[in-house]
């Protein structure tokens, strides 16, 4: 398997800890890498995956060091477009704690792939001996030219003959580049072209309902109450409106605060007719992974599409449900990390499958 994901990073700021960046600036700020999809691209390499990453950056040092990253990774970078025009996104992190939620402020109008026109990228070059295209709804909420180039990019993957999924991950700050028109309004035109050539959508609790106007009944999100039957319908009511589309996956998160989240994911296969729930008791029924002590939630949506596209193409993960149970045991080890990658390996995730989940030491 090898995985083709196409898509802007960034610079991720982020205060130490739980500080707000009004206490620390001027000062010290944490610096990484992180973008939705070169954080699959990661997870997919760091469990022993083959995953490239397409995208377009400034000719300078940053992209440098983002090359140099990547290799240790082990992600294949020979795809990003060096380019004399824009600039690296930068955005702001501030990590929430009980009632108080984390906070995202973007600076990336005039990136470098907000400026990079579509047909500028070497898509038959890089689809070549590439069998999974990811991309997400960050990617066309850039710009104008970038949502052309998400647009080109799926339909060149299915010229190609490779399966194509879409985290629909919609970001209300971002969609804005035709004036007059809502974010939802913007956002819902552009992605219904797009996923005529998705396989597989991938979604959170709300996202479906913000991108496609596709919700789930008796579902109150901001309270943190999700009922779990709605989904199924949302799932369905996707494949019925998208032919194109056989698969949905969707993560249901419950937030009891910024730090106390219960975790786990719903995934419908039109060949089956049936959803799959995970992670389940030992009596068979759902039971979400409870976590109290957050370290950081941003990725890990990114860190769930990478877990359930490595355990689809993996002969002994790819069953639904088991490739459900190892998605969402990765996208849990996520919340236990700090940045936007994954570093849960494997063996790790596999564990947490299986019922590990004291956190004890490993000697």
């Amino acid at each position: 398997m090898r995985v083709l994901t196409f898509g802007e990073v960034m610079l991720r700021m982020c205060p130490e800890g739980n500080l707000r960046l009004r206490q620390v600036l001027p000062g010290t700020l944490n610096v990484t890498f992180g973008g939705g999809e070169l954080n699959v691209a990661v997870s997919i390499a760091l469990q022993g995956g083959d995953s490239a990453f397409m995208t377009a950056l400034p000719d300078n040092i940053l992209t440098d060091a983002l090359i140099q990253e990547m290799r240790k990774l082990n992600v294949d970078a020979s795809f990003i477009q060096r380019v004399n025009q824009g600039r690296f996104g930068i955005y702001f992190v501030e990590t929430g704690a009980d009632q108080r939620g984390g906070t995202v402020t973007y600076d990336r109008e005039g990136s470098s792939i907000a400026l990079q026109p579509g047909d500028s990228y070497p898509w038959a070059k890089a689809c070549e001996g590439a069998d999974w295209f990811h991309i997400t709804g960050i990617t066309p909420a850039i710009s104008k030219s970038a949502a052309a180039a998400a647009l080109l990019a799926v339909q060149q993957a299915k010229t190609h003959g490779l399966t194509v999924s879409c985290d629909l991950n919609f970001r209300k700050k971002l969609w804005n580049w035709e004036p007059g028109t809502k974010p939802v309004d913007l956002a819902r035109k552009t992605m219904k072209e797009i996923l005529n050539y998705v396989d597989v959508v991938i979604a959170n609790e709300e996202d479906a309902e913000l991108t496609l106007g596709i919700g789930a009944p008796h579902t109150d999100v901001s309270s943190g109450r999700l009922d779990l039957s709605g989904y199924e319908f949302v799932a369905k009511s996707i494949t019925e409106e998208f032919p194109q589309v056989s698969r949905v996956a969707i993560t249901l998160r419950e937030s009891v605060s910024a730090s106390h989240n219960n975790w786990g994911a719903m995934y419908y296969d039109l060949n089956i007719g049936s959803a799959t729930f995970a992670p389940l008791s030992s009596e068979g029924e759902y039971r979400p992974y409870e976590m109290r002590h957050i370290v950081d939630r941003v990725g890990a949506g990114d860190s769930f599409a990478g877990a359930l596209i490595f355990a689809l193409n993996t002969p002994e993960l790819n069953d639904p449900s088991n490739a459900l149970r190892y998605a969402v045991a990765a996208s849990c080890l996520k919340h236990s990390m700090y940045g936007d990658f994954n570093y849960a390996t494997r063996s790790e995730i596999e564990a947490l499958m299986s019922g590990s989940t004291s956190g004890r030491v490993q000697r």
